[in-house]
């Protein structure tokens, strides 16, 4: 088995997750909440293999793997899902993986490309503990507010049968509006403050001299993202936004930060050496 590296338990692992994601349609047709713990076991073996996959790279490394797009990529995933799993454990938000493996599944995917992955130079300098603190809280801070965009996709999509189609959304399996209106909230605050905690212990990790934390590229735009999630917190606590607009907003947030993650990754020298 040794010629069985971390790649290979990371394809096994997105192999999972697609076949997940196959199985999220039949749940979309038969009711969210018949036969979703079939899909939770799926993610939960996708999950073990993307864990081994995480320590055979850690131990090989002997520090946390989180130095260049392909580790950052399947350490954001690993987050993700480890979330929704602790978030699972409750059935009635179990429904949520119908929505989640998809977006694992095309996370594994865009990870699994060569040129994420270039040969190793130099080792960088860092502190193994603090580091994996400051990586495991930041990228579970992602992975909260992902399944929060998720609620928020299936608030809208409930707020829609009730405004268009009042007897689908009577009849329909999803979870009660209200109830995904509290989760969506509850998921972006526990991610804003796993975000606060990973920000604060960056700022202790050892660097290069000459180099300021703050104005790293990369920590400027998780700045920006943090007064974000900061602002959407305070504008739902004051009633400011409608239900609707939080959710769109929540929604938008989290597609703009796929969408710049891994350009501000390349442009960081403290997390891209």
């Amino acid at each position: 088995m040794a010629w069985f590296t971390d790649r290979h338990f990371f394809l096994l692992a997105v192999m999972v997750y697609g076949l997940s994601a196959v199985y999220s349609v039949f749940l979309w047709r038969l009711g969210f909440r018949k036969d979703d713990h079939v899909n939770y076991y799926l993610l939960l073996t996708a999950f073990a293999l993307h864990t081994v996959a995480m320590f055979k790279r850690g131990f090989s490394l002997d520090q946390c793997p989180v130095n260049n797009l392909y580790e950052a990529t399947t350490f954001f995933a690993w987050a993700f899902v480890a979330a929704y799993l602790i978030v699972g454990l409750l059935p009635r938000l179990r429904f949520l993986g119908a929505f989640a493996s998809p977006v694992l599944f095309a996370i594994g995917v865009f990870a699994l490309m060569p040129a994420l992955d270039p040969p190793r130079g130099p080792k960088p300098e860092f502190s193994g503990a603090l580091l994996s603190f400051h990586a495991a809280t930041i990228l579970l801070a992602y992975g909260a507010f992902g399944l929060g965009a998720v609620a928020a996709v299936m608030f809208l999509t409930q707020q829609h049968d009730l405004k268009f189609h009042k007897l689908r959304a009577v009849l329909s399996l999803l979870p009660p509006i209200q109830r995904l209106e509290s989760i969506t909230g509850w998921l972006v605050l526990a991610g804003f403050v796993f975000f606060t905690v990973g920000l604060g212990a960056g700022h202790f990790l050892p660097r290069r001299e000459n180099t300021n934390y703050w104005q790293d590229p990369k920590v400027m735009w998780s700045v920006f993202m943090w007064a974000v999630y900061l602002a959407l917190l305070v504008l739902r606590w004051v009633r400011v936004p409608s239900n609707r607009g939080f959710a769109v907003s929540i929604i938008a947030a989290f597609v703009f930060l796929l969408l710049t993650f891994w350009g501000t990754n390349l442009l960081s020298p403290l997390h891209h050496p």
